[in-house]
């Protein structure tokens, strides 16, 4: 009902951050499923699938749902208090900037290992898919909140 009576300038914004964050979660998606192969596959080549996934696709999508985000809540005008489904993707949005970035650094650190060819398979590789996972787990949380908005 509330889209029914969302102004037209508000349009952008929200499609923006709908656009970002449907964008972040299929990078995490396909980098967490890249390392998952890499598991029993070759290594290497699936390692680097997931750090350019998450380079060149998850950060810039992160930015795009990020400013989108803050767009469309500065032209909400809430009071003091904010709903609870704002405040769930806020934690989100801010935790997962970080694990984002522990993510990227753990699974470029399994890249530059593997590719001196140290070993054949990286504990750092198979972390940074784990917390691209957790990631993927908290975002359909915040997508559920952000779509039912409890409370």
């Amino acid at each position: 009902m509330l889209a029914l009576v969302r102004p037209d300038s508000w349009n952008f914004p929200l499609f923006l951050h709908v656009l970002g964050a449907m964008a972040l979660v299929g990078c995490l998606v396909t980098a967490a499923l890249a390392v998952v192969l890499g598991w029993r596959r070759d290594t290497a080549a699936w390692t680097r699938v997931a750090f350019r996934t998450l380079v060149l696709g998850a950060l810039p999508s992160y930015i795009v749902m990020r400013v989108g985000a803050q767009w469309i809540y500065s032209r909400e005008g809430f009071d003091k208090i904010d709903p609870t489904w704002l405040g769930i993707g806020y934690i989100t949005a801010d935790a997962g900037a970080l694990l984002l970035l522990i993510s990227i650094v753990l699974t470029g650190l399994a890249v530059r290992r593997l590719r001196r060819a140290e070993s054949t398979t990286s504990a750092l590789g198979r972390a940074g898919g784990a917390i691209a996972l957790i990631l993927v787990v908290a975002y359909v949380v915040a997508i559920w909140a952000m779509t039912t908005k409890p409370g």
